[in-house]
């Protein structure tokens, strides 16, 4: 039985869009072990794939304990044996991880100082490259026969989580909001300030959903660090809410923060009525369901970071189109001025839901 090893350390999105990989090399290898290595903080969204047999997590700490652990790691996969292993980040770290398993075949991409750790070295697409992070990964595939990846055959993946949904009912039902009333779900955090939306321009978005349509709930969420911010974006949408025509304080109260783990926060998505965030983790995770799309991009390209799965669900890119300066490497701004995210109107995005909400009613109703 062949015997297979992906690599994938460090963050929950980039986590995320290695699912395509796993699912075409079960379908290509179905008598396969397919097993996967992760740091902890992204275990979670992989950790019940249906097309996983096994789960190896290395600890993510520093100093003297750090070479302990990996050294732990890598004896537990040199025993394995595998046949395959797969580098699909390419940092030293996971470099010398797939070089440690002694697998007779070991694939990575062609990075100056570690191509002499494995048998299959693949030339990787530049950084702006305008093609999709998923495509570039399933290069990795071609030594396998493996001839790509489609976003309707083999999509990003998480699987359901039936205790998530039951805490994310109860939670909603403290919130005032019942089984079968509309959620926009807002993601209002990134993981640095090119990917970051502007706070008034999410409150203004949040303000003006909730006052023209009086059956949807508006939830803010952010990562860990930012609840806060979610906290203060609430606060600043209830207040522009009194602005609009026929607004009422009932339509603030619709406005709301909460905190949500990954599960939670997946299956949260899952039955809203329309997602908007930006570029990051959770929009990754957002497109494992099938819930409308709205993603604000900033320096990236929609053709690089769209949400990756089947056209069927409803998507839509909201962007400040074509720049001298985009897209850019994401390390400092030339303009100085985020023109390209604060060129992106909440009007504009307040459009995009709006037919995502058009498209969620009729979808509702088919059923």
């Amino acid at each position: 039985m062949t015997s297979i090893l992906l690599i994938r350390l460090r963050s929950i999105g980039d986590v995320i869009l290695t699912t395509p990989i796993v699912r075409a090399l079960r379908a290509r290898f179905p008598d396969a072990r397919l097993s996967y290595l992760v740091e902890p903080s992204a275990a979670p969204v992989i950790e019940r794939n249906p097309h996983l047999d096994e789960l190896i997590v290395v600890a993510k700490r520093s100093g003297l304990v750090r070479i302990s652990d990996d050294i732990a790691v890598a004896r537990r996969l040199r025993r394995s044996r595998f046949d395959v292993a797969i580098d699909l980040h390419g940092g030293p770290r996971a470099a010398w991880f797939a070089w440690s398993t002694g697998a007779p075949t070991r694939i990575g991409y062609s990075i100056p100082g570690r191509r002499w750790m494995y048998t299959h070295v693949i030339e990787r697409a530049r950084d702006l490259t305008p093609r999709h992070a998923v495509a570039n990964q399933a290069d990795l595939l071609k030594p396998l026969g493996i001839d790509g990846c489609d976003p309707a055959r083999d999509p990003v993946e998480v699987s359901d989580d039936a205790a998530a949904r039951r805490r994310v009912q109860d939670r909603l039902g403290q919130l005032g909001i019942g089984m079968h009333d509309r959620v926009a779900v807002m993601h209002v955090s990134a993981n640095n300030p090119f990917r970051r939306w502007p706070a008034a321009s999410f409150a203004e978005t949040a303000a003006t959903l909730a006052a023209r349509h009086p059956d949807l709930h508006v939830i803010v969420v952010s990562g860990p660090s930012e609840e806060a911010a979610a906290r203060a974006i609430v606060q600043q949408a209830r207040a522009v809410v009194s602005t609009h025509r026929g607004a009422c304080a009932g339509h603030a109260e619709r406005i709301v923060d909460g905190h949500f783990d990954l599960a939670e926060l997946r299956e949260l998505v899952a039955r809203s009525a329309v997602y908007i965030g930006g570029d990051s983790g959770p929009l990754n995770l957002a497109a494992t369901t099938h819930a409308p799309i709205i993603e604000v991009l900033g320096p990236t390209l929609a053709e690089r970071a769209q949400p990756w799965r089947d056209p069927r669900w409803f998507t839509e890119v909201v962007d400040a189109g074509p720049l001298p300066c985009r897209p850019c490497h994401q390390r400092h701004c030339e303009p100085g001025d985020f023109r390209c995210l604060t060129g992106v109107s909440a009007d504009r995005v307040v459009a995009a839901a709006e037919r995502a909400l058009e498209r969620s009613g009729e979808l509702t109703e088919a059923r």
